[in-house]
């Protein structure tokens, strides 16, 4: 495996970050401990989750799994940078409940003391805001923050789904406040098929020192050889990959990217996530996976070299928006 720092702070993370989204709704406890152990065993130090996955009424089940897995040998806890979120709502379905969501520094307070539970850890290494709040100022969420860095409840704080704009807003009010070094890690969704993030999103990153964290590298599974699954009988689209398979432009694209990479002789899954790694100001993409076998394709994208004419075809075939602020002043 290999590792980088984690934007400017000297935390080091591997170049893959294991995504748990699935650990519960998809791959049952016994599973999701087989694939934590894989992922540690084979270098994967970056583990990430929320307090709302499981969903519904299993919301905060996921973080319940890793919690279970820690339990088991104090090694896990010590070997894995943790990161985890806050926002959604928490409530019991049916039973919401004012100042049970979003980034009020009471509902900060209420859900690092929840996820820690659940996580049966005593602290968390890099607390997430999972969406903006409109309607709370950063005033207040950063002494929250500060309260529960001083506590020793948390150690960094990243955002995820932030506007450029945003990312800058919040860094500069740390700035002046002090205390806080602020934003050091953004998730946003990018991928090969899903550029914009690099107008905005990746330059205020980058200027303001947070390492890049892209989710969804597969688009939902559009860039894993979906076309190729889908002749051969294979697990067919869902989702936002099925919405762009229906629309014909979008559907030769899809075509022309795993014609080019068949050509290669590489799998699609592996050559989107290589793809990221070449990508200024990322640290790593989340990978998700359901299974082992998922997990191990996921691997050899981190020694997978793609050659310069190779990154050139599928810039061709995805065209980015360009440098920025070019690419939309003129």
């Amino acid at each position: 495996m290999k590792y980088t720092q984690l934007g400017r702070t000297g935390l080091k993370v591997s170049r893959l970050v294991l995504g748990t989204m699935n650990f519960g709704p998809q791959t049952n406890e016994a599973d999701s401990h087989a694939i934590m152990d894989a992922a540690l065993d084979a270098g994967i130090n970056y583990f990430d989750t929320a307090n709302v996955y499981g969903w519904g009424e299993n919301k905060g089940r996921t973080e319940e799994i890793i919690g279970n897995w820690f339990a088991k040998s104090p090694d896990h806890r010590d070997k894995t940078v943790l990161a985890t979120k806050v926002y959604g709502n928490m409530a019991a379905e049916g039973d919401s409940w004012p100042n049970h969501d979003k980034l009020s520094a009471v509902n900060i307070r209420r859900a690092v003391d929840a996820s820690l539970k659940r996580l049966q850890t005593d602290y968390i290494d890099v607390y997430q805001f999972h969406h903006v709040d409109r309607a709370t100022p950063f005033e207040e969420i950063w002494q929250a923050i500060d309260t529960l860095i001083q506590q020793g409840k948390i150690l960094y704080v990243g955002s995820s789904n932030f506007p450029g704009y945003k990312i800058a807003q919040a860094n500069e009010i740390a700035a002046r406040r002090g205390g806080t070094i602020g934003l050091v890690s953004e998730q946003c969704l990018y991928n090969l098929a899903e550029r914009r993030a690099e107008m905005e999103v990746i330059p205020a990153a980058q200027e303001y020192g947070l390492g890049v964290i892209p989710w969804s590298p597969l688009q939902g599974g559009l860039l894993g050889g979906v076309i190729k699954k889908e002749i051969s009988g294979g697990r067919r689209a869902s989702g936002r990959a099925a919405d762009t398979l229906a629309n014909p432009t979008s559907r030769a694209q899809i075509q022309a990217y795993e014609d080019l990479l068949d050509k290669h002789g590489i799998e699609p899954g592996e050559a989107a996530l290589a793809w990221l790694l070449t990508r200024p100001g990322v640290t790593g993409p989340i990978v998700g996976p359901r299974t082992a076998e998922q997990l191990d394709s996921a691997l050899r994208a981190v020694e997978l070299e793609l050659s310069e004419e190779l990154l050139t075809s599928l810039d061709e075939i995805f065209p980015g928006p360009g440098p920025s602020p070019e690419a939309f002043a003129w």
